[in-house]
């Protein structure tokens, strides 16, 4: 018999906790992005974050520890081979990644490949070079508009994105192109995670807007998830944010896009009032895009106090038979070099009103802790070929 009726996972993207054994191997040396960030700022004001022991787990500075924390602590510590997105969302639902995404931040996308791309879309191709968003809108932007060329650029994780301007390129061009770069791309030699449509407005340089109607092409998943798993059963799976790309849908039965990371909390609480059996699944994606991979310590920080507030509120609306895990799904340090991910510890922080007893429980050497858990509470067994163990018995 299932201990709750509703599960709440919500993930900070990039909330990384300190370097873990496997870390040097990536070229990340005494990264600590949640200690990084408290150090870099005169204040840090998340005390519910604190009242679910997060200072118990790792020391942050303004943040004291707390005598009795509500519900448990774990340090989860990556499996899989990479620093991804995907990769750390695809463990926590069971799978075992062991060949990385390929990236091409340094180097650009290989001429052939952008030669293929050009002939089968018929566009021309500026760009090809790892950049913010916003800052080769304001390269290339009114180039773009003039010529009908694409903008493709690459980031520090396993995309290629392509920019079209929302009129003069059309939504559905845009969407067309990014189908073909999709194809192109599934290959061994070019294999990326996602393939981006970044469509956006405006007249001129400083004045281009990205719009909302951005469009994710993922690959599908190695192998079925728990998500699958739940969805099979006739659960809800409800995603929050970029869940629904990473997944590319696979054991999705709602999803619910996310203008910001306070909107997905606001959407969350609003999933809250609802009466669902299943796993709520979030994703709070501003962490890493706006702040992490733009190294900008303090712009993070103040979205930790945002997402508290929040975060507050959801604590406030868990039933008895609700559960809330907070976790992340690699590290981005804003104060390391470089603008990539990087590798590290990341927390399980779990809570329920229902629980009587608290404190921090260890280390688990998976993500996938999570996903066995949700599994295990809903009595259902983890699919074929994953890995991870459930901790729901500790959590009591």
């Amino acid at each position: 018999m299932k201990r709750y009726n509703r599960i709440f996972v919500i993930v900070i993207d990039s909330l990384g906790i300190g370097e873990d054994d496997t870390s040097k191997k990536y070229g990340d040396i005494s990264v600590d992005t949640l200690g990084h960030i408290a150090d870099s700022v005169d204040s840090l004001k998340i005390p519910n974050l604190q009242r679910l022991g997060l200072a118990n787990l790792h020391p942050i500075k303004h943040i004291a520890e707390i005598d009795k924390s509500l519900g448990y602590q774990m340090k989860l510590k990556e499996s899989s081979v990479g620093k991804d997105t995907m990769t750390g969302h695809w463990e926590m639902m069971g799978l075992y990644i062991t060949t990385p995404f390929k990236t091409f931040t340094d180097t650009g996308f290989p001429q052939e490949l952008l030669d293929e791309l050009s002939a089968k879309t018929g566009h021309g191709i500026v760009g090809n070079k790892s950049a913010s968003g916003t800052v080769i809108l304001d390269e290339l932007g009114e180039h773009q508009m003039k010529t009908g060329d694409m903008i493709v650029y690459t980031s520090a994780d396993s995309v290629l994105q392509i920019c079209g301007h929302e009129e003069t390129f059309g939504l559905d061009e845009l969407y067309r192109c990014c189908e073909i770069a999709r194809e192109l791309t599934l290959r061994d030699e070019y294999k990326v995670g996602r393939v981006i449509a970044r469509p956006y407005i405006g007249e001129g340089k400083g004045h281009f807007v990205r719009t909302s109607n951005r469009h994710d092409y993922a690959l599908k998943p190695y192998g079925r998830t728990v998500l699958n798993v739940l969805k099979d059963n006739g659960y809800d799976v409800v995603s929050v944010g970029k869940i629904n790309d990473i997944f590319d849908g696979e054991g999705i039965t709602e999803s619910n896009k996310s203008k910001s990371s306070v909107h997905g909390m606001e959407q969350t609480l609003e999933i809250m009032d609802r009466d669902f059996k299943g796993l709520c699944f979030v994703n709070l994606v501003d962490f890493d895009a706006l702040w992490g991979h733009r190294r900008n310590p303090a712009g993070y920080a103040e979205e930790l106090e945002k997402f508290d507030v929040n975060l507050g509120k959801v604590i406030e609306k868990l039933s008895q038979d609700d559960l809330l895990i907070i976790t992340a799904d690699h590290g981005n340090d804003p104060t390391y070099t470089g603008t990539d991910h990087t590798r590290e510890y990341v927390p399980f922080l779990a809570y329920s009103p229902a629980m009587s007893g608290s404190g921090v429980l260890g280390e688990k050497q998976s993500f996938a802790t999570i996903g066995a858990t949700v599994a295990d509470n809903f009595n259902l067994e983890m699919p074929e070929n994953t890995i991870g163990e459930s901790v729901l018995n500790e959590l009591i």
